[in-house]
């Protein structure tokens, strides 16, 4: 007799009920489920939890994870861990007021995409199109005839009247024919299934890097279901995008475009990089650039560069502190007249805030109406403007049901305070509210309260488990420009998440998910087509990647700091060996050890001396490790390292980025614990102080690596290796100066300490083995052509450096290599005669010794080298800043 049949049915449905059983709740009643494709009904509703409903996406999303039941929460923490450590991996990072001494807080992402149907997607297209062609036109008018205002179609304190309207713009036409080359939307489902417009972004919308890195990283966790769906490609609009801006600019497909960046402190810095990076843009801050004849140009190190195209990430307020904000120190002097006169493209035009106003929603469908002889095709969620006596009257008994939104948000003239929900005021509150809206109605706009659709995420609780639970969701899509004279919406967005209060921005912990757009067809793999591949003319031309004059400083110094680390901490390291090995009474030694400590700055002043008190010495030596108020600790040097290369992240890897972040997060680490468990005194634990400075010091060693073999061999690189080899110059010099000065070389203690600090102990066992005579040690450290850490090495490779700058500062640098004293020429006999056992004491002759009259000679050639290169590339003032000159 035959068993029960299972049908392909029966089998979906309990791959469904599986899926559902790790639902820990539903979307509340009210709102839309995504996952389940339905309205969730009232509290009335006997509908069990685990009803198998899902939504054709989601079922086309879980087919192919096939995992047992018994395994799928593993799977699913496997794949969620494998994310975060791709955020951590890639340095993705949104920081909120980010500080120069606080670590970066990763980007927060969820496992599950937000997934969107072809007919979702066609609404969210066709209306959002609509919507961008619109504010097209109010900007056009509002720039132009201001027919709208005269009408009576738009309140004039709407237009005019709000602070991100630009009275130095009007009657400026657009360069290029268009005043918007990209703008986000912002939208929510409600109960009904329908897509809603919450509210626009035109100054600087944020999200178009993050979306590239949500996307990269998700589909990497489910790539079959990515492939089933199928889902829209993104690659193809940011390419559209730019070709657009470069079409439209003064300069055609030829010109040259830079993203503006507020810098490195700026929350979504970390978005502005990898733009940069990912779009091939300059990034570059206001004072990387000037304008010189109405023309926007870049300082660089090869001189000004023409800019002629400027994707924006700050809010027009700080564009030009001639004519906006004074106290701005982002924007470049003199560019909005740079604007009026034709010659840069900005994106978007200055002077588009005005369109970011909640209260302009409500007048949309009417204007829609009248400008385009069109209804709406995305309603927007319903908006009264309270400087509307009529809107006034009606909405204000309703507040309990609205949203109170500011009409000039983040204007520090006007009211601006964070959106406040009606229904979670008490009676009294919305008294008091009413009180303030009457008191100065221009200020407020209420909305309709959405129920906004809930996403599944994937979370752990605080008991470890990890289940399905149900978070609000907004979307926000994007409109770019193309070369056709239109507009292009990016097949894809980024979903914010809430907690289940409602929606959280970045900024106050909300996360985000990844966006998937189902395609009507599988989308075959893009060819090369002539628009992504350049010209023959164009390709010459990006062989030469530019170095702006601020980069080529932060590379220069981030060289210095990196040295500076590494030399600094291997003679902590050293002392401490000195303070607790066998040779701890050898005066010489501890001579050595105290003088070389104080002259970098390693103990405060004051503090005894190596050979009055080992362990008081000692335990200071320790402390000023992580001293942030000494200048010259290892902390605080190792900090500046990252500080320095924040500042050119464009340039580096994801690896490099995240060797720098690890380095300086591992070695704060333990002093941190060790505050707040309010026992810093553990820390003078030597071994534990050890062990950490050998794991910094590998650390260290990769990021040289980084630094030599993974970075472009451009004049900034070049820059990063003299600041480098500058300091490496400088330090052993004076090192070994002062161990000849001392006579550390009379003994085998003091001679293997030389040698250690050098990293050049294994180097001289395999050449010279047992021969311990000071030539055989000046050969390896002074003249040795072989031995990257022999004075002699370091002085030809700060020469050929120079050199190969030649072409920069009208030749310069020539002139400067040919000052640096050429060591490897030079005879071990005549720094260290046969018959001298050690240079004669400075009170034993008037007549210097030659090796320590060359050591003088390398410091001071450090010195003037440095000095020299601040000069002519780094000096922010006179006629010395070549990169100034046009």
């Amino acid at each position: 007799m035959n068993g029960p049949s299972h049908t392909p049915k029966d089998a979906t449905e309990a791959h469904t009920r599986n899926w559902l059983s790790l639902q820990k709740e539903r979307a509340p009643h009210g709102h839309w489920d995504e996952m389940r494709g339905a309205v969730i009904p009232t509290k009335t509703s006997t509908a069990p939890l685990t009803d198998p409903k899902i939504s054709g996406l989601w079922q086309q999303f879980i087919g192919p994870l096939n995992t047992p039941s018994t395994h799928r929460v593993a799977d699913l923490n496997a794949r969620m861990n494998h994310l975060q450590g791709q955020v951590r991996d890639n340095g993705i990072s949104y920081n909120v007021y980010a500080a120069a001494d606080q670590p970066q807080r990763p980007w927060s992402l969820d496992l599950f995409p937000l997934m969107l149907s072809a007919a979702d997607w066609q609404q969210i297209e066709t209306g959002v199109l609509q919507r961008m062609q619109l504010l097209e036109s109010i900007m056009a008018d509002a720039y132009g005839p201001q027919q709208l205002v005269l009408q009576g179609q738009l309140p004039a304190a709407l237009v005019q009247g709000h602070p991100g309207y630009l009275p130095a713009m009007h009657g400026v036409a657009p360069v290029g024919g268009r005043y918007l080359s990209l703008a986000a939307f912002d939208l929510a489902r409600g109960p009904d299934g329908c897509w809603w417009l919450l509210s626009q972004r035109t100054q600087a919308p944020s999200g178009l890097g993050y979306l590239i890195e949500n996307r990269q990283i998700v589909s990497r966790q489910f790539p079959q279901a990515f492939e089933a769906l199928p889902v829209q490609r993104l690659a193809e609009t940011y390419r559209t995008f730019i070709d657009s801006i470069k079409a439209r600019s003064p300069a055609g497909s030829a010109a040259h475009v830079a993203l503006l960046t507020p810098g490195p402190y700026n929350e979504t810095y970390f978005e502005h990089a990898y733009l940069a990076r990912y779009l091939g843009l300059s990034l570059v801050q206001g004072n990387d650039l000037t304008v010189r004849d109405e023309k926007l140009y870049l300082k660089t190190l090869q001189g000004l560069q023409p800019v002629h195209g400027l994707l924006k990430r700050l809010d027009d307020d700080w564009l030009d502190p001639l004519e906006l904000r004074s106290d701005s120190t982002l924007g470049v002097p003199g560019l909005l007249q740079a604007v009026r006169s034709g010659n840069v493209l900005v994106a978007n035009s200055p002077g588009s805030g005005f369109l970011e106003s909640n209260a302009l929603l409500g007048f949309m469908p009417a204007l829609a109406r009248k400008l385009l002889g069109q209804a709406l095709h995305l309603p927007a969620i319903p908006s009264w403007w309270c400087g509307e006596a009529a809107a006034l009257q009606d909405v204000l008994p309703r507040m309990q049901s609205c949203v109170i939104k500011p009409t000039y948000p983040e204007n520090t003239h006007r009211q601006s305070f964070e959106p406040v929900p009606g229904h979670k005021l008490s009676r009294q509150e919305q008294d008091e509210w009413a009180g303030r809206i009457l008191r100065d109605p221009d200020a407020y706009t209420l909305q309709s309260w959405l129920p906004l659709s809930h996403q599944p995420t994937w979370q752990t609780g605080p008991d470890g488990g990890a289940s399905i639970q149900m978070r609000p969701v907004v979307l926000r899509v994007f409109a770019v420009s193309d070369a056709h004279g239109g507009w292009q919406v990016l097949p894809g967005g980024l979903a914010r998440l809430g907690t289940r209060d409602g929606i959280a921005s970045m900024q106050r912990g909300g996360s985000s998910a990844d966006v998937w757009v189902q395609s009507t067809v599988k989308p075959p793999t893009p060819p090369a087509s002539a628009s992504s591949i350049p010209a023959a003319s164009d390709a010459v031309a990006q062989r030469q990647r530019l170095v702006t004059s601020r980069a080529a400083e932060n590379l220069f110094w981030m060289g210095r700091y990196t040295e500076r680390t590494e030399n600094t901490l291997r003679l902590v390291r050293l002392s401490l060996e000195v303070l607790n090995g066998e040779n701890q009474n050898q005066p010489c030694l501890l001579h050595f050890i105290n003088r070389m400590a104080t002259r970098h700055g390693l103990v405060r002043a004051g503090v005894p001396s190596a050979e009055q008190a080992h362990r008081v010495f000692e335990r200071s030596l320790i402390a000023g490790l992580w001293d942030q108020e000494l200048a010259t600790s290892v902390g605080f040097n190792l900090r500046s390292v990252r500080l320095a290369a924040a500042s050119v992240r464009e340039r580096l890897s994801p690896e490099h980025w995240r060797l720098l972040e690890q380095a300086e997060s591992r070695f704060f680490q333990p002093y941190e614990d060790q505050l707040d468990a309010g026992t810093p005194a553990a820390l003078t634990d030597t071994a534990t102080v050890q062990r950490l400075l050998a794991d910094t010091s590998q650390m260290l060693a990769a990021l040289t690596g980084a630094q030599t073999d993974r970075m472009s061999r451009d004049d900034g690189w070049r820059l990063l290796s003299l600041g480098r080899h500058i300091e490496r110059l400088a330090f052993l010099s004076q090192a070994l100066s002062e161990a000849v000065q001392l006579g550390l070389l009379d003994e085998q203690a003091g001679f293997d300490v030389v040698l250690d600090l050098f990293d050049s102990t294994i180097s001289f066992h395999a050449q010279h083995q047992q021969s311990r005579t000071p030539q055989a040690l000046v050969e390896l450290l002074v003249t040795d052509p072989d031995n990257p850490r022999s004075l002699g090495w370091v002085a030809q490779t700060l020469r050929s450096r120079l050199r190969r700058m030649g072409s920069l500062a009208d030749g310069a640098t020539l002139s400067l290599a040919q000052g640096v004293p050429d060591l490897i020429g030079l005879t071990t006999e005549s720094l260290w005669p046969l018959e001298a056992h050690h240079p004669p004491q400075a009170h034993d002759s008037h007549t210097p010794h030659p090796l320590q009259t060359t050591l003088a000679l390398c410091e001071t050639t450090a010195r003037q080298v440095s000095d020299q290169l601040c000069g002519l590339f780094f000096t922010h003032s006179g006629e010395a800043r070549y990169s100034m000159s046009s």
